[in-house]
């Protein structure tokens, strides 16, 4: 699209968030970056929202539907078989901690997107040539499991008992996708909001998420220009981006 040829950011919205970090670190068909050799280098910045970057341990039910009941029976019983695979996009992103050795072998898209078998120095690259990368963890949220994935935390190898912040992963600490050189270059904001999944006032849009999108940003600061956006008449108030509203 020659309307993105000179850049553009992304907003994924919880499991959005793997085809935006698919297009980024995946994708090499889209325009080329001025300063960088990669084509899907020309995503700016990724504002990731109850993003499940780390994986998750479980999969809540969808309702007390009899479909939800049997897909959640199916996923617990065969989550990285190929049937389940195929069919159910969550369990791309199933990362149970006591199950690895399943999980590498079966899971099809999230072991390969954080570079935990074969180290794929473009994905690498790719990512780390993010302007931002901010991460909107939200405080009450019970469907990401755990919640902390939002941030690249998540459970230790072969345990349930703690949860590790990013930084104390191994993700992070050999720096398989690029998020500590991100970090350390002071690009990753660590974001949170007191709100349920997806539930986010829109004051917490306007400071968080809009000065990303202002024209040739590259650091966001508070924005002034943006007090008198339409979104002024809505202050205090919440919207639930899952919800269709």
């Amino acid at each position: 699209m020659s309307e993105l040829s000179e850049g553009y950011n992304i907003i994924g919205l919880s499991q959005g968030n793997m085809v935006g970090r698919g297009v980024i670190e995946l994708c090499d068909g889209g325009p080329p970056h001025k300063l960088i050799y990669f084509y899907s280098a020309q995503v700016r910045n990724l504002i990731s929202l109850a993003g499940p970057h780390a994986g998750i341990a479980a999969v809540p039910l969808c309702g007390s539907a009899l479909v939800c009941i049997l897909v959640d029976f199916l996923i617990e019983l065969a989550v990285y078989s190929d049937y389940v695979q195929e069919h159910l996009a969550p369990a791309c992103y199933i990362k149970i901690p006591t199950d690895l050795d399943d999980y590498k072998k079966g899971c099809r898209f999230l072991p390969k997107l954080n570079n935990e078998i074969y180290k794929n120095s473009t994905y690498k690259e790719r990512f780390s040539s993010l302007e931002n990368l901010v991460l909107i963890k939200f405080e009450k949220d019970v469907i990401l499991v755990p919640k902390e994935t939002s941030w690249f935390g998540y459970f230790p190898d072969g345990s349930w008992e703690t949860v590790l912040p990013a930084q104390q992963t191994t993700l992070y600490t050999e720096d398989w996708i690029g998020l500590k050189t991100l970090d350390e270059a002071g690009k990753v904001k660590f974001v949170n909001v007191s709100g349920g999944h997806l539930e986010i006032s829109y004051g917490d849009m306007k400071e968080y998420i809009l000065p990303y999108l202002v024209e040739n940003a590259t650091t966001a600061q508070p924005t002034q220009t943006v007090l008198s956006h339409p979104w002024s008449g809505h202050e205090g108030k919440t919207l639930k981006l899952f919800a269709a509203h």
